[in-house]
């Protein structure tokens, strides 16, 4: 893994800023055939204004926001802890939008990611994460070999950016 990456959580302010970063990194990822919740053409105002909602959730801890920065501080990854769910489910959060900058892949900055977000839920008193992902995709993978277990898959769940149906694949994980 790269010495030169650094992983840390946003505040509020923080979020709030880095949100065009976080936009080139969505754009990117979508352009390149992720299925993450966005149909091309993604735009850099529909980018800035999920990005935007995000950085609102953070301000209201609704969510926390971990980045992955490169040697020159530029962001080139990122993932979510959903933390507001009902009150039923104080133990638990959802990881959501790990998204890592096609120049910057293979590099185990995901893996990074993962981990940190681990720790950050720990810090939160959660117990319990849950995730989906693309059925046999690369972050699939990357979930199972981290120690994430898989529920089941649910078929043509999603659109891929280019139209077609795909499965997704539900993880959890202990943390507690």
């Amino acid at each position: 893994m790269p010495q030169s990456v650094t992983v840390r959580r946003l505040g509020p302010s923080d979020a709030s800023a880095a949100v065009p970063a976080l936009a080139e990194v969505l754009i990117d990822c979508v352009d390149g055939g992720a299925s993450v919740s966005f149909m091309p053409p993604m735009t850099t105002d529909k980018a800035i204004r999920f990005w935007t909602l995000v950085a609102q959730g953070v301000e209201r801890g609704e969510r926390a926001l971990l980045v992955a920065e490169d040697g020159e501080e530029r962001i080139v990854g990122t993932v979510q802890l959903v933390l507001a769910l009902p009150e039923n489910q104080p133990h638990r959060a959802d990881v959501a939008k790990l998204l890592v900058h096609r120049r910057a892949r293979r590099l185990g900055i995901a893996q990074r990611l993962m981990e940190a977000v681990e720790g950050t839920a720990r810090e939160e008193g959660r117990t319990l994460l849950v995730l989906d992902a693309v059925t046999d995709g690369d972050a699939a993978r990357l979930y199972a070999r981290v120690g994430w277990q898989r529920v089941g898959d649910i078929p043509n769940f999603a659109l891929m950016p280019d139209g077609a149906y795909c499965s997704t694949t539900f993880f959890y994980k202990a943390i507690g």
